[in-house]
């Protein structure tokens, strides 16, 4: 008797794209954020979401507990001052984001944070482990770790584990799995030998995808879900070069089973 097949469920993935307040994630702020979530059979748009993030402080990571003592108000007013976060002027003007427009329309990181969650959860298609959303974006290890300054600042790294697809690493710390954009657009454009460089803009371009308003996280996200949804179709569908199939000569005749 044949064994019933089990349910198949939807993949499903976070196309995410931060807008920051510098490169390096330790000391500048995140600025923008946008996300689509989408099927990865069809690439259909689930859902999207976008806001700007209000200016934030850096806040404490945890680290061993300290002997508590006596302290004087003043102390105790000096030790709540917290060291701001980076917003550099050059990443400001890259990305035509103001403080003033942060201050206005800018949401607290907390909520950001818990919003980034449930969007992962609502568009969760499939029971199992293997069905949560994984990331994709152009150059996502840069977003990938703003997203998690972004959940250790708010306490959510666990909610955060567990809403995303990932591994847990040698130290114990969440990664969540992702898909690059850039090794895809290598995977189908390496033989294309008017292709020197693979920034979004010019990939989107070689594509003929539109990307009208560069470094906008919510413009930036839609390019990279079709130059993803381009390239997967094209790959499914074994388009260009054939690729060589080399049969390896064997080295032991014996093999232990």
């Amino acid at each position: 008797m044949a064994a019933p097949k089990a349910e198949q469920g939807t993949y499903t993935a976070v196309v995410l794209d931060f807008e920051t307040g510098g490169l390096d994630c330790a000391r500048c702020a995140c600025t923008q954020i946008a996300m689509q979530a989408v099927r990865l059979d069809t690439f259909e748009v689930l859902g999207r979401y976008a806001n700007y993030i209000a200016p934030y402080e850096k806040q404490p990571l945890g680290g061993t507990p300290r002997r508590k003592v006596l302290k004087t108000r003043r102390e105790m007013e000096r030790d709540e001052v917290r060291e701001p976060m980076d917003y550099e002027a050059a990443a400001l003007n890259y990305t035509a984001i103001t403080m003033d427009m942060l201050r206005s329309r800018g949401v607290v990181l907390e909520q950001v944070a818990a919003d980034v969650i449930a969007f992962a959860r609502k568009h969760t298609l499939g029971k199992g482990a293997r069905y949560k959303p994984v990331l994709i974006g152009q150059n996502i290890p840069f977003d990938v770790g703003f997203l998690q300054q972004m959940m250790a600042y708010s306490g959510l790294m666990k909610e955060f584990a567990q809403a995303f697809a990932g591994t847990t690493d040698f130290f114990g710390n969440f990664q969540p799995h992702y898909l690059d954009s850039i090794d895809l657009a290598r995977l189908c454009l390496a033989a294309d030998t008017e292709v020197a460089s693979y920034k979004l803009e010019l990939v989107a371009e070689r594509l003929g995808i539109e990307l009208d308003d560069a470094h906008d996280a919510d413009a930036d996200v839609t390019a990279t879900r079709q130059i993803v949804a381009l390239c997967s179709r094209r790959l499914r569908q074994h388009e260009g070069a054939e690729v060589s199939m080399e049969r390896m000569p064997k080295t032991r005749d014996h093999f232990k089973i």
